[in-house]
């Protein structure tokens, strides 16, 4: 039986089995600190979540929601102050729950959700959520990558887009010699490297970890053919734009294609948005891989979590019921571009003409690959790859040594779980 139906027929047993109901301890407060999606004053995730919390107080008196809003620049080391300090808040909205989940500071997503709500999750996004097989982290927000072309850049070099990695390479020396700036643009510097690295591990049929997921594998044969191959057939030749890939951050590139120098890179639902705005023709296509389309793309998820510090399990429960409603899951996504994390709203996007720009995205969601964030080594490696990465490609780089050394970090890493 299919996921949707599941859902249609748990129903009944959700409203009978669900843990709901507000317990007997008079009037709760529940502090939740989420992350913001917006870029300015006029759409913070500030108004969303107050919107979203007065909504839920006029159906449910005696709880009441303080929600604070921070920068993603901020909001994760915050949360982990307040941990530190004794002071958790019930709810966090951020981007990793796993170190928590290991130290027995989360409820279990069995004791918080109704049947419904937590079988409403894409399957995907719901194991990705779990530790020894056990959920603690509830998918909040997700999206995926396509690989973006400037359309007006491509029609003047006379070229097509890339079906598999000779057509990236063609495309980017027809580019090149139009006088584009980047004709493949690739941010392999410390603010997203590992994303990138993901993607470009993933179009060659590698990974982070292996099929089994039993432990890393950065320095697969795949995954050093992959870089070997950026090196000497995008970097090398000057296909990839002025300076060095390690020198580029992610914001600088998705800036650039907005300003329409940037022939191609891997892009996400808010720069599709912000590109068209400033006027670029955009065109989308899934990653291309070594011989056709890549296996996988890579899929990107923030998280809820529940902290048992303050106790409050039933109304943190009743709270999340109405979070992950449909019409608030959708609301969220509309106003920021994101996918839907449940089966319900992503089938109404699907079904909803006005999403047709994020179809392609949500197409590739329940195949795409995520970050290993259920393991508490995670971190650790991350950084090491934001680090490093870089010189696998510049100028004397040894790809096969750079991801060697990663893997050593992951290690590590891993034997100190």
């Amino acid at each position: 039986m299919g996921l949707t139906a599941a859902v249609a027929a748990l129903s009944l047993a959700a409203t009978l089995a669900g843990c709901g109901g507000v317990g007997d301890s008079g009037d709760v407060t529940l502090k939740l600190v989420a992350a913001d999606y917006g870029n300015n004053d006029s759409n913070t995730s500030q108004k969303y979540w107050d919107d979203l919390a007065r909504s839920f107080e006029k159906s449910h008196p005696g709880i009441t929601i303080d929600v604070d809003v921070m920068s993603w620049k901020d909001v994760d080391r915050e949360v982990a102050e307040m941990v530190k300090n004794g002071q958790a808040p019930d709810l966090a909205q951020i981007g990793a729950y796993a170190d928590y989940a290991a130290e027995d500071r989360l409820y279990k997503a069995d004791d918080l959700l109704s049947i419904r709500t937590q079988a409403n999750f894409l399957p995907l996004l719901s194991r990705a959520g779990e530790v020894d097989r056990v959920q603690y982290g509830m998918p909040f927000a997700a999206s995926t990558r396509l690989l973006f072309y400037n359309k007006d850049l491509f029609a003047k070099a006379g070229a097509t887009p890339p079906k598999d990695w000779k057509g990236i390479r063609e495309a980017a020396e027809k580019l090149k010699a139009q006088g584009v700036t980047y004709p493949f643009a690739l941010p392999l510097g410390s603010e997203e490297s590992q994303a990138e690295t993901m993607m470009w591990f993933l179009s060659g049929g590698g990974g982070y970890r292996d099929t089994a997921d039993i432990s890393y594998e950065i320095n697969s044969t795949a995954n050093v053919s992959t870089f070997k191959w950026l090196k000497s057939e995008l970097v090398d030749p000057g296909l990839t734009g002025p300076g060095t890939p390690g020198e580029l951050d992610r914001q600088e590139a998705f800036d650039a294609f907005a300003r329409g120098d940037v022939g191609m890179l891997n892009g996400h639902p808010t720069l599709m948005e912000t590109a068209e705005k400033a006027g670029v023709d955009v065109g989308k296509i899934p990653l291309p891989g070594t011989d056709g389309e890549a296996r996988a793309t890579m899929g990107v998820a923030d998280w809820m979590m529940a902290f048992k510090q303050n106790g409050h399990r039933e109304e943190i429960g009743t709270f999340l019921d109405y979070v992950y409603e449909d019409k608030n899951v959708l609301a969220f996504s509309d106003k920021y571009d994101i996918l839907p994390v449940t089966v319900t709203a992503g089938t109404a996007m699907q079904g909803d003409p006005k999403h047709k720009d994020l179809w392609p995205f949500l197409a590739e969601l329940p195949t795409s690959e995520l970050y290993p964030v259920g393991q508490t080594s995670w971190a650790k490696v991350s950084e090491s790859i934001k680090k490093n990465i870089g010189k696998a490609v510049e100028p004397g780089g040894d790809p096969e040594a750079v991801l060697a050394g990663i893997a050593q970090d992951a290690k590590d890493a891993e034997a100190a779980e």
